[in-house]
């Protein structure tokens, strides 16, 4: 499963365990449109650590937050590599 992908399913898998309308997700859409809460986003950032074994957001090196969740998944196809 690609990066992408895994990141896709999380997304889908948090939304659903959180009762929260997970709009549909492309490069463009804004974070803050796409339907998580704050304690959603944490559950995906953890998810994706057990997941790919990577947080870049815990990492040594200057991350800039992502915007879209297209850079969301920049970051972790970024950190992963």
């Amino acid at each position: 499963m690609s990066i992408r992908d895994t990141v896709v399913s999380v997304f889908k898998q948090v939304a659903g365990d959180q009762g929260r309308t997970l709009a549909p997700l492309n490069d463009d859409l804004k974070l803050t449109d796409c339907g998580l809460d704050s304690l959603s986003f944490a559950i995906v950032v953890s998810s994706l650590e057990d997941e790919l074994s990577v947080d870049p957001f815990n990492s040594a090196d200057w991350v800039e937050f992502p915007v879209t969740f297209g850079d969301f998944v920049k970051l972790y196809d970024h950190s992963h590599a």
